[in-house]
């Protein structure tokens, strides 16, 4: 295994100082690092995309390599701007792209990993990318990290390195006290208490599905009006949304994250001007990628009544406390942002059902309704 320090000081050696990315827990203890550090520039992207832009105005400034860094789901989102805007045969922007692999094969993962485990070097192959599994020692490492600068200071062009899980020692990062009361898992078992029980659910990937899961499980309550999103970070939003709109009589709740929210921020006009009125958007904030390691996000700065009102929303209220959990909207769509503190339980479990299993439950629900 290799300590946090020691890779920062290959990274450094090699003069890679700039990363940009979306957090993957296959290297949050990296992510940890850079995030209680002030020598390396660590850029947080909204997504995988704009990561290449970032990186590519970096290079473009200072002529240097910049590292963007992602988890393997991510490659689909920078197919584009690598080969219109970074490849060599365009604007030729060297970058080092650092990918973790989940879903390799031959090792269990959750299903929504398993196709681009197996994508992930084929596709890299595709786009011509070389690729380097990268070692779990340090002088190894220390190596490779040279050699892949010394052919992109010679010839140009992208490179990867793939990040397998438990490469990495694991950086104790502090963490600040919150002055929030809320848990995730409290506000959702909160919210779905006071459902009347013929809604429709559409959560987010990670936790916010698994607690919604769980606690459905404890109820015994089914699953059947639930649509996890295990995946495909973002689009719990759009999916909700469309349901709303195909089924008007029905009231629909996406349970979302403020980190999914900012990847696919562009999708709140479009809610707004199609106006699903019987949609209620749940944003849960807590300022962090939690289900990747718990990495900041953006959300900070978010003023979220400025921005869903200015995307046509035609409430929002924010929530910080359990009494100002109000589940009862007319005339949407509307946004809750509900303020909640960093962190789940470690004994968390995932769903037991597959997802396909999950869909056919939910389209039965939906469609008879």
């Amino acid at each position: 295994m290799i300590n946090c320090q020691a890779l920062a000081h290959i990274f450094k050696l090699n003069d890679l100082t700039y990363f940009t990315g979306v957090p993957d827990s296959t290297f949050k203890e990296w992510m940890s690092f850079l995030a209680n550090q002030n020598e390396l520039t660590n850029r947080i992207a909204a997504i995988e995309r704009d990561a290449v832009g970032w990186a590519s105005g970096y290079h473009a400034a200072t002529g240097n390599i910049p590292v963007v860094y992602m988890q393997n789901s991510g490659l689909g989102n920078i197919v584009n701007p690598l080969t219109s805007l970074a490849d060599p045969e365009v604007y030729n922007i060297p970058m080092l792209l650092m990918i973790g692999w989940r879903g390799e094969p031959g090792v269990h993962d959750e299903p929504q990993h398993v196709k681009m485990g197996k994508l992930t070097l084929p596709l890299l192959e595709t786009l011509d990318i070389p690729y380097y599994i990268f070692p779990d020692a340090a002088e190894e490492a220390e190596k490779l990290v040279a050699q892949i600068v010394g052919e992109i200071k010679e010839g140009g062009g992208i490179r990867a390195m793939i990040m397998k899980s438990g490469i990495l020692e694991d950086c104790k990062a502090k963490e600040k006290e919150s002055s929030l009361e809320m848990a995730r898992e409290d506000a959702i078992k909160i919210i779905v208490s006071k459902l009347k029980g013929d809604e429709m659910i559409v959560s987010t990937t990670g936790k916010t599905s698994r607690e919604l899961f769980e606690f459905r499980e404890a109820q015994k309550a089914g699953h059947q009006r639930d649509f996890l999103m295990v995946g495909s970070m973002g689009l719990a939003s759009s999916f909700g949304a469309e349901i709303a709109l195909q089924k008007p009589d029905k009231k629909v709740i996406v349970l979302d994250g403020d980190g999914a929210l900012i990847m696919s921020a562009g999708v709140l006009p479009t809610i707004g001007y199609y106006a699903p009125k019987n949609l209620l958007h749940i944003v849960f904030d807590n300022q962090s990628y939690d289900s990747t390691g718990g990495q900041n996000t953006v959300s900070s700065i978010i003023d979220y009544e400025k921005l869903a009102l200015a995307c046509g929303y035609k409430e929002v209220n924010v929530a910080s406390k359990a009494e100002e959990l109000s589940i009862d909207w007319e005339g949407g769509p509307q946004m809750l942002v509900v303020k909640v503190k960093k962190g789940a339980r470690k004994d968390l479990g995932r769903p037991t059902t597959t997802p396909i299993e999950n869909k056919k439950a939910f389209e039965r629900f939906a469609q008879s309704s």
